[in-house]
């Protein structure tokens, strides 16, 4: 059973959020602060983490920097639940490692929707290697390597590798991408999808002349 932590500071949020995910079958831990989430997640892994950004003590933005800055958590996926709707924000939060983003009032069938969409791509990857140049994506360990160097991901950033390495040179339009890695992605914008390139090619360092621009379509790697 998959154990979800989510991190609120309103009660009431909790309480719903909690209910819904228990009753799709997940296995649910709570934390109202973001002290406290950091404590939890180092006492027992999460397999998922539903963020809010706005919380008494520590900022979610904060909270997230630190998780992905810690070996053994830095590639849990996050999910930042906020009343702050405005791009800039989104893009941050994508920036620093977060997988999807929910604005406050949500549907909570939508957000078990979008959990499970997690899931799913993370349970539905082959073991199959997959290689480009120097480049080497192992999608069951989720693991990447240029060269020798191991790459260290977030996990759209891994996602969004895999798609392109899956595609074997043919190029994604942009819809396309979005669709496949934030699948329900009334979040994701262009913008977005363009930062998780420019972040993938940084890290891929040499390798990440393979990552070609199709201006006015989308990517490719090849």
């Amino acid at each position: 059973m998959e154990r979800v932590l989510i991190v609120d500071d309103d009660p009431d949020i909790l309480r719903l959020v909690s209910y819904n995910l228990t009753q799709a079958g997940f296995d649910v831990a709570t934390a109202a602060t973001g002290r406290r989430a950091l404590e939890s997640v180092q006492k027992r892994q999460p397999d998922l983490i539903i963020l809010d950004l706005m919380l008494p003590d520590i900022d979610g933005m904060e909270v997230c920097r630190t998780l992905r800055q810690r070996a053994d958590s830095r590639r849990i996926p996050i999910v930042m639940l906020t009343a702050r709707s405005e791009e800039i924000d989104r893009v941050i939060g994508f920036e620093l490692g977060a997988d999807d983003y929910v604005s406050k009032p949500f549907s909570p069938r939508e957000l078990v929707l979008r959990v499970k969409s997690i899931f799913r791509r993370i349970n539905d990857e082959h073991d199959d290697t997959l290689r480009i140049g120097n480049i080497q994506l192992h999608p069951k360990r989720r693991q990447c390597f240029a060269g020798v160097n191991s790459v260290v991901l977030t996990a759209k950033e891994f996602d969004l590798l895999q798609e392109l390495m899956r595609a074997h040179g043919n190029v994604l339009t942009r819809d396309v991408l979005m669709d496949k890695v934030w699948g329900y992605h009334g979040e994701a914008t262009s913008r977005t999808l363009d930062t998780h390139v420019r972040r993938l090619r940084e890290k891929l360092g040499d390798e990440g002349s393979h990552v070609e621009t199709v201006r006015g379509i989308g990517y490719r790697i090849s």
